[in-house]
């Protein structure tokens, strides 16, 4: 069953709720070990990016998701902008000039933002960065595809996310600014792998 233009609007809107909702969560997180603004950051982003898409009102998924990457690449300071952006840039590449995807598509639009977010940011697992929790939220998704429906993968994304982001308390950071704490950066969650696990939580909600 295809994913319509319909459910990713609503991805878009749910993540911009939940990570309004965590602003004061996710600032909180960046305050241990970052610089304290990543959530008031990246709601402002996803407001601005809300307020692109309902005044400009595109009609098809890449025109869509490069109206939202290239808001938060603007609007969003610190790294999360240009990350998040290129993250929605390339899905928006994948996805084409279309108004649905299927299940395999739309795991190929994902792959896609993740392939941006690792040229961009040059993350590798364990380094305690936003990739802990979408790396592993993106392979759960393919995997589950291939005997599941696409509800039932997204909800796998999810809880993959969440893991990753969970994981991430134990590790020591390497890159960023908590990268100068070294050891003193065990023991807090990333913001970034934080907000990663709320676009997911978002997709699976949105195609529940």
């Amino acid at each position: 069953m295809a994913v319509t233009f319909v459910q990713f609007m609503d991805w878009l809107r749910l993540t911009d709720e939940h990570v309004i909702e965590a602003r004061s969560e996710l600032t909180e997180l960046d305050s241990a070990i970052g610089d304290g603004d990543h959530g008031i950051n990246l709601s402002r982003g996803c407001a601005a990016s809300s307020g692109k898409v309902d005044s400009e009102k595109p009609e098809y998924l890449d025109d869509m998701f490069t109206l939202v990457g290239m808001t938060l690449v603007s609007s969003v300071g610190g790294a999360s902008g240009p990350l998040y952006g290129t993250f929605f840039l390339r899905f928006a590449t994948s996805a084409g000039h279309r108004q649905e995807l299927t299940p395999v598509q739309l795991a190929s639009a994902l792959e896609a933002g993740l392939a941006g977010v690792v040229q961009r940011g040059k993350p590798e697992l364990g380094d305690k960065t936003m990739y802990d929790a979408m790396q592993p939220a993106v392979l759960a998704f393919r995997n589950a595809i291939k005997t599941g429906d696409v509800a039932e993968a997204a909800l796998l994304a999810s809880r993959a996310a969440a893991a990753g982001r969970d994981a991430t308390a134990d590790l020591v950071a390497r890159k960023g600014r908590a990268s100068y704490l070294g050891e003193r950066s065990v023991g807090h969650i990333d913001p970034g792998a934080a907000s990663t696990a709320l676009l997911f939580q978002s997709l699976a909600e949105a195609l529940a």
